[in-house]
């Protein structure tokens, strides 16, 4: 086998043979070749060099040009790629993730794959009548509080859109009900791009500096084909000045704002991707940011968007296009389908979750909504949890060695015996098989016994029961009150 990698240069053969072999069996999930990977990022430079990106926002096209020396055209800058080649030495490897508390949690680019709650829902889903109502501030509260007590949830993105508070004042109290409701990092969707300082302004008058351990993540979107909008491009020099990482990802419906073809969506979505990294790097060398894709599909008969398993690919070849680079991967979380937490949604979930699983990392933000993303469903999030638990058992493969084989055992036990009391049984018998938080193993007898139960009910009973109690953090009276007092200083107040 040829080895041309840094981890075998300068080393004889008789080295590697020595060497002992994994602990660890593990699966991993492969898509593209070396040279595809090559041929991709070709592609994206050529339409970056030739069709070049659209910037709306004057001040950052005017920033652009000048640190450019280049003139756009109707907007268009065209990017040379050794101005992007430079932005991505440029760019830091990993992002240091902080909790509100400032205890290091994760670090993005170099760590397992992390999930996260959101995104920017107009609807809540009951969790007992599946019926919806406009998101309010005690939905936010609550999912968020949710998103909490849930382990395997790592970050709490924006998750809905509050509506009974003026709409102008709408994302104020959206985030200052996040960072009330919770320690754990929050990726932050501001829609009104006017009130995105206001809102920075906010959580530093209540937590101090956000750049020093950073645990907001403002996350930014262009608009596909190759346009930075003015929203994105003012929020993006607003919080790379200010030192925060960022979280660049574009959303596309292929077959209308990108190609049909998954080649072309990877390609178009590539080049936009890199157009955001070099902005940051032109903006300040060095500025931390996380680049992906949520790539799905346009339904022409319905006008609805939905996620294909060709999505699922793309995300996977984001995801190696981003270790190519060395750079942190935030990608498709697999949220949006279905009509509610059923059986559609779970096969989009499961399918996301298992084959992001087995890449090398990197952030699914946004699991709970439903229904063309207009709802938010608790179901989804309770249910999702035991997705993820599952997927990382799956991810994290088994122990492969000699202790694990136990040869010993085998022969003790010998043709015919049993293994139910022998050593590594009882060891680890309530630790070496998945036990299900949310579905117990019942045999047909204790399910008739039970009242022969449907799952989802079983999914809606725990749902309720963790709605029902849910922990606010301590400091959480204290940030409410100096958050509302500090959003009724600000003149946009109408009150």
């Amino acid at each position: 086998m040829k080895r041309n990698t840094e981890r075998h240069r300068g080393r004889t053969q008789r080295d590697t043979e020595e060497e002992p072999p994994p602990a660890n069996a593990r699966p991993r999930l492969t898509l593209l070749s070396e040279e595809q990977k090559r041929q991709v990022h070709g592609y994206a430079l050529r339409i970056l060099a030739t069709t070049g990106v659209r910037v709306d926002s004057p001040r950052v096209l005017r920033f652009l040009e000048k640190r450019l020396g280049a003139t756009a055209r109707d907007d268009i800058l065209q990017l040379p790629p050794a101005v992007v080649e430079e932005a991505l030495r440029s760019a830091p490897k990993t992002i240091d993730v902080y909790d509100r508390a400032g205890r290091h949690v994760f670090k993005l680019g170099d760590d397992r794959l992390r999930f996260g709650i959101g995104v920017t829902a107009l609807f809540y889903q009951d969790p007992l009548t599946d019926d919806v109502t406009p998101f309010t501030r005690r939905h936010m509260q609550d999912m968020v509080r949710l998103g909490s007590v849930l382990p395997h949830y790592d970050v709490i993105s924006t998750v809905g859109i509050v509506q009974d508070v003026p709409v102008e004042l709408t994302d104020l109290y959206a985030s200052l009900e996040m960072i009330a409701n919770t320690t754990k990092p929050l990726v932050l969707l501001v829609s009104d791009e006017t009130k995105f300082p206001a809102v920075l302004d906010m959580f530093e008058a209540l937590h101090g500096d956000l750049a020093a351990r950073p645990f907001v993540l403002p996350y930014f979107n262009p608009v596909s084909p190759l346009v930075v909008n003015e929203g994105t491009a003012d929020k993006l020099m607003t919080a790379v000045a200010r030192g925060l990482p960022v979280i660049y990802s574009n959303y596309s419906m292929a077959g209308a704002s990108t190609p049909l073809t998954p080649a072309g969506t990877l390609a178009l979505l590539l080049a936009e991707l890199l157009a955001g990294l070099t902005i940051s790097q032109l903006i300040r060398p060095g500025a931390p940011i996380s680049l992906g894709m949520l790539p799905v599909y346009f339904d022409m008969k319905t006008m609805m968007n939905f996620y294909d398993p060709q999505s699922i690919l793309v995300n996977l070849a984001c995801a190696e296009m981003m270790a190519h680079y060395g750079l942190p991967h935030t990608g498709t979380s697999g949220s949006g389908t279905g009509w509610g937490m059923d059986l559609i949604a779970a096969d989009t979930y499961w399918m996301n979750a298992l084959t992001f699983s087995m890449t090398g990392g990197g952030l699914a933000p946004f699991i709970g909504d439903t229904l063309g993303s207009k709802a938010i469903s608790p179901l989804t999030l309770v249910h999702v949890h035991e997705i993820i638990d599952q997927a990382r058992r799956l991810a994290g493969g088994f122990q492969l060695d000699d202790a694990h084989a136990v040869l010993e055992e085998i022969d003790a036990v010998g043709p015919g015996g049993h293994f139910l009391t022998t050593p590594s049984t009882l060891e680890r018998y309530k630790t070496g098989y998945y036990t299900s938080r949310l579905f117990p193993h019942w045999s047909m007898e204790t399910w008739q016994l039970e009242g022969r139960p449907a799952a989802q009910d079983v999914l809606r009973r725990r749902t309720v029961e963790l709605l029902r109690d849910l922990p606010a953090p301590a400091d959480h009276e204290e940030l409410l009150d100096r958050g509302c007092a500090f959003i009724k200083r600000l003149p946009i107040n109408p009150l």
